[in-house]
């Protein structure tokens, strides 16, 4: 099994939703924290997640948040995170592709690099995982 190289618990703060004539859309509010081996912090004020489903398509996500805290060699940083995804089943797992900006000298690789995420519901939120190719 592949080690994810990022992981963000992600606790739901609010859902506003519009149900519009041809569309769906929600932004959803959220908070949470980053516990792993390369980074250790928290979710700073801000975080959305934007989705939008025009009638008879998929639903599109695309959540924005930033990270503050330290790296792997103890260094305060903070990680830019933009993920993107369609959501094909919502009971199951969401595939993503994230965007990762940095400040962290041991983390830049994460700017360059291939890179696709997961999207795991659990209760009262979801937990993001961070892949390599």
């Amino acid at each position: 099994m592949r080690e994810a190289v990022l992981t963000v618990d992600v606790v739901l703060d609010e859902i506003i939703e519009v149900n519009g004539s041809y569309a769906k859309a929600a932004m959803i509010l959220f908070h949470g924290e980053s516990n792993c081996d390369a980074f250790k912090g928290r979710i700073l004020p801000g975080a959305v997640d934007t989705q939008k489903e025009p009638l008879g398509e998929k639903r599109l996500l695309s959540a924005r948040y930033v990270l503050e805290g330290t790296d792997s060699t103890g260094e305060k940083c903070r990680i830019f995170i933009e993920n993107n995804g369609v959501i094909e089943d919502p009971a199951g797992e969401i595939r993503t592709t994230p965007l990762v900006y940095t400040d962290s000298k041991s983390l830049k690789w994460l700017e360059t690099a291939e890179l696709y995420g997961t999207v795991q519901g659990k209760s009262g939120g979801v937990f993001i995982s961070i892949y390599k190719k």
